[in-house]
């Protein structure tokens, strides 16, 4: 499931493979930015911010979401996709390197200038340097929703999705349903910055510290299994801001209180 580090160690991939480069193809397949023809400008750079990503080119940015099925796939010009064309959705090259995003969401061509209009709502981030732990315990610590619902909100901490928030409650012994404002919200989100900087790097992500298949969750789709910790077995539920946004929700009863 993409969360903060896929995008992380995307952006670095398309980075690594295009920025300096002379944008050579440049495709567009959403409405609104169909007619983007950025073809002839330097690719700058490429930046993830919490779960988007921001592919710098010229005086514009190409904005993309990976939501829960796009990907990012490199090759070399003229090799075979791995995924079909209808599922393409951008498609930015050099001499070097075909970048396709496959199945993205919120693709969109924008002044760089403009960025905050999709991306200035965002708490702070654990993997960007500008990272501000203090500002994004405070956001949360003001929440009255319940943590994890307070947790997935994008404009507490961005970054962290349902995975993380199954397993960063469960490590720090949260019940899912506790009010944001009744918890240590700095603990909380220190320990996330450490475990989504730990899995930056890894194509396997773990939260066990055990990257063996089974083996790297405490509780996220484990229901019905007994804990790792204490034996008790695991329970799943659905929690949301509203009936529109409710995410599968796994707790340990006895650890989680």
């Amino acid at each position: 499931m993409p969360e903060g580090d896929t995008v992380f160690r995307t952006a670095r991939r398309l980075h690594q493979a295009l920025a300096g480069a002379t944008a050579t193809r440049f495709d567009i397949r959403v409405p609104g930015s169909a007619t983007a023809d950025l073809t002839g400008e330097i690719i700058r750079e490429v930046v993830p911010r919490g779960k988007h990503l921001l592919l710098r080119i010229g005086s514009y940015t190409l904005h993309s979401h990976l939501k829960m099925e796009g990907h990012w796939d490199l090759y070399r010009p003229g090799e075979r996709w791995h995924a079909p064309a209808f599922r393409a959705r951008a498609i930015v090259g050099s001499a070097a390197a075909d970048a396709v995003g496959f199945d993205l969401a919120m693709v969109e061509v924008l002044p760089t200038a403009d960025e905050d209009r999709i991306v200035g709502h965002l708490g702070p981030d654990p993997l960007s340097p500008a990272w501000d732990a203090a500002e994004a315990a405070r956001r949360l610590s003001i929440d009255e929703r319940a943590a994890h619902v307070a947790l997935l909100d994008q404009r507490n901490v961005a970054g962290f999705g349902n995975e993380y928030a199954n397993e960063l409650l469960f490590v720090r012994g949260i019940l899912p349903t506790t009010p944001a404002t009744r918890i240590d919200a700095r603990g909380l989100v220190d320990t996330g910055a450490r475990m989504i900087r730990q899995n930056r790097d890894r194509h396997g992500r773990t939260f066990t510290g055990d990257t063996r298949p089974g083996a790297q969750n405490w509780v996220y789709r484990r229901e019905g299994k007994p804990c790792r910790r204490c034996g008790t077995l695991i329970q799943k539920t659905e929690l949301g801001a509203d009936p529109t946004q409710e995410r599968i929700v796994f707790w340990c009863p006895r650890c989680q209180t």
